[in-house]
């Protein structure tokens, strides 16, 4: 039972010294920080592409085929 739980002691451990983490670098003043992007808006996704059609005139699927039952089931189903 002692082993399992040092994984758990380890996560908490984790948990708390990540809370108690201070920031590395403070924000430059006056600037962004080094030409990075974050005073331009997010690029806009583009649309996702279109599902391929079947066929040349775009025909429905093909029905799903019809389920069977194995004889192994059927015997267990009398019995």
């Amino acid at each position: 039972m002692l082993i399992l739980k040092i994984p758990v002691a380890g996560l908490l451990w984790i948990v708390w010294w990540a809370i108690h983490q201070t920031p590395d670098e403070q924000p430059q003043p006056g600037g962004d920080g080094g030409g990075g992007s974050r005073g331009r808006p997010p690029h806009p996704r583009g649309p996702l592409p279109r599902t391929p059609r079947r066929g040349a005139h775009g025909e429905p699927q093909p029905a799903a085929p019809l389920r069977t039952r194995t004889v192994l089931v059927r015997a267990r189903h009398r019995a």
